[in-house]
């Protein structure tokens, strides 16, 4: 028997691709790449890299929370940023949504993202004891 569980919230984008939001794997939960689409149209919350980077925190905010945990239990983020120039402002961002002790993270930049996004967050968030 499996104790692996599918995390799905409302409050983020669908997915889209076969993939789920989330896995919960015992107190573990892998949460799959994401980009700014508001989870109402989906489509790509503007064309500003800053608005970008906040939508991507908002919905790993709240597939965090569909998880019973938060922000704050998630101890590695990896961030994908199709400018590396924008690494400062992601900092600045990240910041607004994370206290220290901060996640270990890693940013990497690639050469494209789906629909066009500047920015996609993954992360694993671990909750309970």
């Amino acid at each position: 028997m499996s104790n692996k569980a599918v995390i799905n919230s409302a409050q983020a984008p669908a997915a889209i691709g076969p993939y789920s939001q989330a896995i919960k794997a015992g107190n573990t939960v892998y949460l799959s790449g994401q980009i700014p689409l508001d989870p109402a149209t989906m489509e790509l919350v503007s064309d500003d890299f800053e608005a970008q980077a906040r939508q991507v925190f908002t919905n790993l905010k709240a597939v965090c929370e569909e998880a019973a945990g938060s922000l704050q239990d998630i101890v590695k983020l990896n961030l994908y940023l199709v400018d590396l120039g924008n690494f400062a402002v992601v900092n600045q961002v990240m910041e607004e949504f994370f206290e220290s002790p901060y996640p270990a993270r890693a940013a990497v930049g690639v050469k494209a993202l789906p629909k066009g996004a500047q920015v996609e967050a993954e992360a694993v968030m671990v909750i309970g004891d």
